[in-house]
């Protein structure tokens, strides 16, 4: 007990010892560490720039707290515009780098006040509400970012967008003093209404270095293909007026001229015009009775009658769009927002967003030489055309033009698709209205991926009575390297098909269905026998494919037929024995939004051994119904699916004279 009460003597003795002597050490290891700690956790999450506290928000929007910058007379000045630049010269796409969601990342500088050295603002009007608009439309989205140090493009919150109320040289500077300028590399400028008196110059007269322009007036001297971007005159009626929904169709006039400040050799030939043709003609000029203001600018006149503007664009199927000092005109939007299909006549101008929009679906492009003849031009077009125009062009106003947010953010989409190109929007997701939803059906080219039972496609041949016909089809069809089974559709009750010892040999299945009723539409029947994900459905006399062809393609939409097909067109395919391949058309182009890949002429599709008897096509009258199930269809489906193109593509290594071993597709016919 003595030795543990001496150790317990002597232990809490030494205790306190320690403590006090090191106390302070132990007290100053431990902050050193602690402040470490959070020094590192601050720089972590700290702004890395001084510039990226200072981010441009629709809150610190107002001009009047912004800070004044005053420009030196001997500051610098930009070099004009190198009009070589393409995205590979000028553009550095490092910048950009990659991220998984393959957009660009875009930072506006903060809001500053130039003025000069007398304390004279750069600019008279100071930011106007459009490119306010349009700087908040990009805060907003996605493309934004507040870290400068990440930003691939610089938009400056400089407004450029009207030249008349620039100092040139002054703004010029401005640009030079961002701190990110480094000749204009990576920085977007929007300019709607360039040139001034009385060259009126197709693009911004304010140099610019390297920057990218975002213009509303390009020609073909100006514009820089694949680095500039055309964009549309905004038309402040996009958002003052609310024009009622018109359906594609005839118009009470057949042409409309609105612009009032047309050259006067021009209005001469639209006069001309209008004498020739009476009423289908409506040739509108400034109201000369009315006080100047904002109500007159929606005022047009012909003869002292008053029409509104810009409601009467809608009572016209197409309506003209004459170059006035400037290429670019803001009528352009007034008439798309109408319904109305422009008549362009501008020579050499760029058309807004032509880089990825396809005008001739939604415009008539006439050279201003051919102003005379524009009302037998405009004649030669078929009415379903038009109406698909009219639909096309509201259709681009509104996803393109209604609003400086729609212009902006198109801008910068088109910019991020050359910098990730893989990534890109397709060409009908640009100029493909959303498909008319006439039933639940979704396309099948987005339901969930499920492995076929079986590779290959089935060849389903529907058939009556034509015997020899139909085994030379399925022959010719058993040469596909792809076939995987051939499903004959017996279409006959008063006749059974031939003994089993008679039909061709074949390398894969063949299994003959019986029908109950002869219809058309049993060649889209889902048959319990198909077990491949694609399905080939031809008649019994078409003898003229080549295996090749028939290897080329397929497409698998029978359940769409069968049970999802709108309205009563199931019916009258079968009622009429015509137009089911048609039917099956429309309903893949509006499923899909795509055109066919290959329509063979009618010349090809000839069979010599035929007679009237045999074959259904050969009545003068099928033709003809034909046409008639068109008009039929589209009406119902609402809508034309089908797609104008004006694209020819012969098959690959066709007509080159190349060794028949090298040929993919050796007996691939010409279009």
């Amino acid at each position: 007990m003595y030795a543990s009460g001496k150790y317990g003597s002597r232990g809490p003795a030494l205790i306190p010892r320690m403590k006090t002597k090191h106390r302070i050490y132990y007290i100053a290891l431990f902050s050193l560490v602690l402040l470490g700690l959070i020094a590192t956790g601050m720089f972590q999450f700290w702004p890395h720039s001084i510039e990226s506290s200072a981010e441009w928000t629709l809150e610190k929007g107002s001009v009047h707290d912004a800070p004044l910058i005053r420009l030196p007379v001997s500051s610098p000045i930009p070099e004009r515009g190198d009009l070589s630049c393409r995205m590979h010269t000028c553009f550095d796409v490092y910048r950009c780098g990659y991220n998984p969601k393959n957009k660009i990342k875009v930072y506006i500088y903060p809001l500053q006040r130039f003025v000069d050295e007398f304390g004279v603002p750069i600019s008279s009007t100071g930011l106007s509400r459009e490119y306010n608009d349009l700087l908040s439309a990009i805060s907003d989205s996605d493309f934004y970012t507040d870290d400068v140090t990440r930003a691939c493009l610089f938009v400056p919150s400089i407004d450029v967008l009207n030249q008349n109320s620039l100092r040139v040289r002054d703004t010029a500077q401005a640009l030079a003093m961002l701190p990110r300028w480094d000749k204009g590399m990576n920085h977007l400028l929007f300019n709607m209404l360039p040139g001034g008196p009385p060259d009126y110059n197709t693009a911004l007269d304010v140099p610019r270095d390297r920057a990218l322009l975002a213009g509303g007036g390009f020609s073909t001297w100006t514009y820089r293909q694949g680095y500039d971007v055309s964009i549309p005159v905004y038309s402040p009626l996009s958002t003052d007026v609310v024009l009622p929904e018109r359906q594609p169709g005839p118009r009470r006039y057949f042409i409309l001229s609105s612009q009032t400040a047309i050259h006067r050799e021009y209005r001469a030939e639209l006069e001309r015009l209008k004498e020739e043709n009476g009423d289908a003609l409506l040739l509108l000029d400034k109201c000369s009775n009315l006080s100047q203001g904002a109500a007159s600018a929606r005022k047009r006149c012909y003869k002292g009658q008053v029409y509104d503007y810009p409601q009467i664009l809608q009572e016209s199927s197409f309506c003209v769009v004459l170059r006035g000092a400037r290429l670019g005109q803001a009528a352009l939007s007034d008439v798309l927002q109408a319904g109305c299909v422009p008549v362009i006549l501008a020579d050499s101008y760029i058309l807004p967003f032509s880089e990825v929009l396809d005008w001739k679906r939604a415009s008539v492009v006439i050279p201003e030489e051919k102003l005379s003849e524009m009302y037998t031009i405009l004649k030669s077009i078929p009415h379903r055309q038009v109406e698909e125009m009219q639909r096309q062009a509201y259709w681009f106003w509104e996803a393109y033009f209604s609003s400086m947010k729609a212009i902006g953010l198109t801008t910068l989409q088109i910019i991020n698709d050359r910098i990730y190109p893989y990534a890109a929007r397709t060409y009908e997701q640009w100029n493909n209205p959303p498909v008319v939803k006439w039933s639940s059906v979704n396309s099948p080219l987005f339901l969930p991926l499920i492995p076929p039972r079986a590779p290959g496609f089935t060849a389903v041949v529907l058939t009556y009575d034509r015997v020899e016909s139909l085994f030379r089809v399925i022959t010719e069809i058993s040469k596909v390297p792809s076939l995987a089974k051939l499903l004959v559709v017996w279409n006959n009750q008063n006749k059974s098909p031939p003994e089993e010892s008679l039909w061709p040999k074949v390398g894969v299945p063949l299994k003959v269905v019986r029908t109950k009723e002869n219809k058309l539409s049993n060649r889209f029947f889902p048959y319990d026998e198909i077990e491949t994900e694609a399905v080939l459905a031809i008649d019994d006399d078409i003898i003229m494919l080549t295996s090749d062809e028939l290897q080329f393609g397929y497409e698998y939409f029978n359940y769409l037929y069968t049970y999802k097909m709108p309205g009563d067109i199931k019916n009258w395919v079968d009622a009429h024995m015509n137009c089911e391949d048609i039917a099956m058309n429309f309903l893949v182009a509006n499923i899909t939004g795509k055109a066919p890949i290959k329509v063979t002429p009618r010349k090809k599709f000839k069979c010599p051994e035929c007679t009237a008897i045999d074959g259904l096509s050969l009545d003068q009258t099928h033709m003809v119904e034909r046409s008639e199930c068109i008009n039929k269809f589209a009406s119902v489906f609402g809508t034309m699916p089908l797609k104008v193109v004006e694209h020819r593509a012969d098959p690959v290594l066709y007509k080159d004279d190349f060794p028949e071993k090298l040929k993919s597709f050796p007996n691939i016919g010409s279009l």
